[in-house]
């Protein structure tokens, strides 16, 4: 019996968190009344890329960090590979160099969002939360939607192509190398995606609809559905435009206010501060002028459309324009409103992409740059999930002395875990449990799109404590260390 059972609570466990990257669990407790308690969502697995990329010359490090995880290898390349463009002393890419990363980076967020939306959410919301298990998954929706479901195979498949072309490799390529790329697009290969860009344009226009007529027609039911108000935070361009590649910091506050703005990457510590709990391997980061109590924030796509002024493609921008009518042009803090603000973004990237492949500096030839050697740098970039930050110092051996990594997931920590206690007090409490309202705590994890493995770090020392228990779940002795 557990020390929750033996006090009359009841702990209710959901492990794994399931159709999301990664692994992870939930633990919910129930008081005596059948009132939710505590919830927590739990990181399982730790890795320690920070430590053992120590040592390892600079420019290995663009390679090395994408093994953190299958699904977003592009992002931690082009992170890594921005921080090592200034260890070499390039504070701006060739032409060339810049649109072949940004289009590597394009179809990145494209097959990112395709797999999200198609494989893991489609059969919460095409069979509804509470269908069979059997039916309420890729396979399911394989069998009642076979158009849709090849629709989010091709389209997935397109955004690996380019990457393959652009990176060397579907996964783990290694085209992004410190001061430029190490290949142009070939014409060849960009007539190769030249048919089918435009395919991609109409069935990213598709999918908006899908995602925001599910919103409007079940908008009574979401509204309040893992809904809070929080701060906001990403990338944006100088002149207040989306940009996933590259720009400054800004801060919303739950009502648009900007706490700040362009903060340049290298100063990204004097702004932001993460804190360590005991129960999570993921830190939990937090705006320091706020506080950890207030200062938490959301990213990824619901942030970036909460905190750009514009999307500089005209159906994105169009589409977003119709997203904030929702709120009257006011920060949208609904969770499950990410599903249909990542639709958006998947049409971005495909308005992107075809802009791209008209360009005809992708068959330049000058590649790399060098400048003066440098001992520290930060890379960010807005990966699919959100604000991606590398933070490296190389010591006079070329080796890397130390590394700080702040990914998307991490980030958005708190929100998740507010967002399964939220969901776990209006559904469980007092309620005869089933596997449908269980599924409502994962539904809104997954609306986040976490990316449980990239999140996984620890500050300081690993603790460990062992505690003896009696029978009755009292703690008769412990050892920490």
């Amino acid at each position: 019996m557990s020390q929750a059972e033996s006090l009359g609570e009841q702990r209710l466990a959901i492990e794994p968190v399931t159709r999301v990257e990664g692994h992870g669990k939930v633990t919910i407790i129930l008081d005596g009344n059948r009132r939710v308690k505590q919830t927590r969502l739990h990181i399982v697995e730790f890795r320690g890329f920070e430590r053992f990329i120590q040592g390892r010359p600079y420019w290995e490090v663009p390679v090395l960090v994408q093994r953190l995880c299958g699904i977003c290898p592009v992002s931690h390349h082009l992170a890594a590979a921005k921080a090592m463009d200034c260890i070499v002393g390039v504070d701006r890419l060739t032409p060339t160099a810049e649109k072949v990363r940004r289009l590597m980076h394009y179809g990145q967020i494209f097959q990112s969002h395709a797999l999200h939306f198609f494989h893991l959410v489609s059969p919460d919301l095409l069979m509804g939360f509470d269908a069979d298990p059997s039916v309420r998954n890729i396979i399911g929706v394989a069998k009642k939607y076979p158009d849709l479901a090849l629709q989010g195979v091709m389209m997935r498949k397109f955004g690996q192509e380019i990457i393959k072309a652009t990176a060397g490799k579907k996964i783990h390529g290694t085209g992004a190398v410190p001061g430029g790329v190490n290949k142009n697009l070939s014409l060849a290969e960009r007539d190769v995606f030249l048919k089918d860009i435009d395919k991609m344009v109409e069935w990213s226009l598709a999918a908006v609809k899908i995602a925001r007529d599910y919103t409007m027609e079940h908008l009574k039911e979401l509204e309040p559905f893992g809904t809070f108000e929080s701060n906001h935070l990403s990338l944006v361009r100088s002149d207040g435009a989306l940009d996933l590649y590259d720009g400054g910091l800004r801060a919303v506050d739950a009502r648009g206010a900007k706490i700040f703005d362009q903060v340049a990457c290298p100063k990204y510590c004097d702004y932001l501060a993460e804190e360590v709990r005991p129960w999570s391997y993921m830190k939990f980061p937090f705006i320091k002028a706020l506080g950890p109590e207030g200062g938490w924030y959301r990213v990824g796509p619901l942030a970036r459309l909460n905190t750009c002024d514009f999307i500089d493609t005209p159906l994105a921008e169009k589409e977003r324009q119709v997203f904030k009518e929702l709120t009257g042009g006011a920060p949208n803090n609904m969770s499950m409103a990410y599903h249909w603000a990542r639709m958006v973004e998947i049409l971005h990237a495909a308005e992107k992409m075809r802009e791209l492949l008209h360009d005809p500096d992708l068959q330049g030839t000058e590649l790399v740059l060098k400048g003066a050697r440098r001992s520290e740098a930060v890379g960010l970039i807005e990966a699919p999930r959100g604000t991606l930050i590398h933070h490296y110092r190389v010591n006079s051996d070329d080796q890397v002395a130390m590394a700080n990594l702040i990914v998307s997931t991490t980030h958005n920590n708190e929100p998740m875990n507010r967002a399964v206690a939220q969901v776990a007090e209006h559904f469980l409490s007092a309620a005869a449990l089933n596997e449908g309202l269980l599924n409502r705590v994962e539904v809104v994890i997954r609306a986040y799109d976490p990316c449980l493995s990239c999140a996984t770090h620890a500050a300081g020392g690993m603790s460990l404590q062992i505690d003896l228990v009696d029978e009755k779940g009292m703690v008769l002795d412990s050892i920490a260390r």
